[in-house]
């Protein structure tokens, strides 16, 4: 059985990071210059973003749970995970301000591409720790590179 601290750890990191994301989305959602971007035709629907990056984002708060909790790894590599997933994670909420509040497809782009390459190391480096924690961020990273296709794609259709 898992200590009730233990629990309260898991939901606490659950519902930090799905409350960020939220924060995030709320204050930089799509708006009118949004709306009138030429999108491609596979451009998902609106509703889908939220259930998507929700459920991405609760994953993530059970996956960086997994690895703070594993502390007979040693230090150095449990650390250099932790601050791998810190990297990814701001480089996550760069992206939402640049590519809707400053409009700028090009720079989030280059946000986006590098938040690929974080959450890869990041979950080369989590399994080094914890397996399923690494597993944790496959869908993460899957979502994240469709994002990155269409971030592209945005870009060029409205360049």
């Amino acid at each position: 059985m898992i200590p009730k601290n233990t629990i309260f750890a898991l939901v606490g990191w659950m519902l930090l990071l799905v409350g960020l994301g939220a924060v995030s989305g709320a204050a930089f959602g799509p708006d009118a210059w949004f709306a009138a971007l030429e999108k491609p035709t596979w451009n998902p629907p609106s509703w889908l973003f939220a259930p998507v990056w929700t459920t991405l984002y609760a994953a993530m708060g059970v996956s960086l749970w997994l690895v703070r909790r594993q502390t007979a790894v040693g230090d150095v590599r449990r650390r250099r995970a932790l601050t791998l997933f810190t990297l990814q994670f701001a480089l996550n909420m760069l992206w939402t301000p640049v590519f809707f509040g400053l409009h700028s497809p090009a720079l989030a782009f280059v946000i986006i591409c590098a938040l690929w390459a974080m959450i890869l190391a990041t979950a080369f480096a989590f399994h080094k720790v914890h397996a399923v924690a690494s597993y944790l961020l496959v869908p993460y990273l899957l979502w994240v590179s469709f994002a990155l296709v269409l971030n592209a794609t945005l870009f060029w259709l409205n360049a």
